[in-house]
């Protein structure tokens, strides 16, 4: 039976930490040109964009970002399981929501690797649907992930429907998609800049998912 509450989390920084896997995959990508590594600091403020962008960021040319995102992948597909957690309450959070809402993933990250990752942490069957960056042309801030993900849900036209993510660009893709948005601070984004969004920010998901059954009134 479908209900009449759909929400769509973020993964990285909202219900996952795969911090160490991704400063590992993207220094060895970077070694291997010849880069110098980033600061872990530095990297995770990037965290939530594109690979593409990440790399663009610390200064690799655009004609060679293709390359350095394939390096990239090919260690992260081999790191990423070892390498990432469930964020404290996130379990809890996948739980509570799952019992009053229909769940989604929108994220940055290819799905294959999130929807494996999800599996992998027990986590993965409460989810309809998984949208990566594969899934999409212009991926968020745009609002297409979320809208793409919303074709899942047969009553998406009259359910209400909200966004649980860490960063500005989860903010800006529910504004786009005309839906509601909750900010997590247990992940990569800066409280000052979601705060300008005038959400609801919470410390993690599972609080989030608390404010908007609280927010229903069910």
């Amino acid at each position: 039976m479908m209900k009449q509450v759909i929400i769509l989390f973020d993964l990285d920084g909202t219900l996952i930490d795969s911090t160490k896997a991704i400063y590992a995959s993207f220094c060895e990508a970077m070694s291997a040109f010849g880069y110098p590594t980033p600061s872990l600091d530095s990297l995770k403020a990037t965290i939530g964009h594109t690979l593409e962008d990440m790399f663009l960021a610390f200064g690799i040319p655009k004609a060679q970002v293709g390359d350095f995102v394939q390096a990239y992948r090919i260690s992260y597909r081999a790191k990423m399981e070892a390498g990432t957690t469930l964020l404290p309450n996130a379990k809890e959070a996948i739980m509570f929501a799952k019992s009053f809402a229909d769940l989604g993933v929108v994220t940055t990250k290819r799905g294959d690797f999130s929807a494996k990752l999800l599996d992998c942490l027990g986590v993965g069957k409460y989810f309809r649907c998984v949208i990566g960056i594969e899934s999409v042309s212009k991926p968020k801030p745009d609002s297409e992930p979320i809208l793409k993900a919303l074709e899942h849900f047969p009553n998406a036209s009259s359910a209400h429907k909200y966004m649980i993510g860490d960063t500005t660009l989860d903010l800006e893709s529910a504004k786009g998609a005309g839906i509601s948005a909750v900010g997590v601070l247990c992940g990569y984004g800066k409280q000052e800049a979601l705060g300008a969004y005038n959400v609801p920010l919470c410390v993690d998901s599972l609080m989030a998912v608390r404010e908007i059954h609280r927010s229903l009134g069910i």
